[in-house]
């Protein structure tokens, strides 16, 4: 691992963003784990995988986290409402959708 002032070639650039898309990668991955459980989880509660309160806590954590690493918050609040929908939709896949569940 080099940090990037360390970089002194686009190869050595390169082989970090790998190494981190990797690293990215691996982690949702671990977060999808997650995901497959709180949808059995919500089976199990009789819960709906879209909780709009839930989704904005997410993405007002994640604002938070951006705004500390120097990142742009709306451009990563984007980004995570992306990963939110995909999410939605895996657990809708064990749950069926929201539209057709009782409530």
């Amino acid at each position: 691992m080099k940090a990037p002032q360390d970089c002194n070639s686009m190869a050595d650039i390169r082989a970090e963003i790998d190494r981190l898309d990797e690293d990215l990668v691996r982690l949702f991955a671990e977060r999808s784990g997650y995901i497959d459980r709180a949808a059995q989880i919500k089976a199990e509660a009789d819960l709906p995988a879209r909780i709009e309160a839930r989704v904005e806590e997410v993405v007002q954590n994640v604002r938070r986290h951006a705004d500390t690493y120097g990142l742009p918050p709306d451009l990563v609040e984007k980004l995570w409402r992306r990963l939110i929908d995909w999410s939605i939709a895996r657990e809708e896949t064990c749950l069926g959708p929201d539209s057709l569940r009782k409530g």
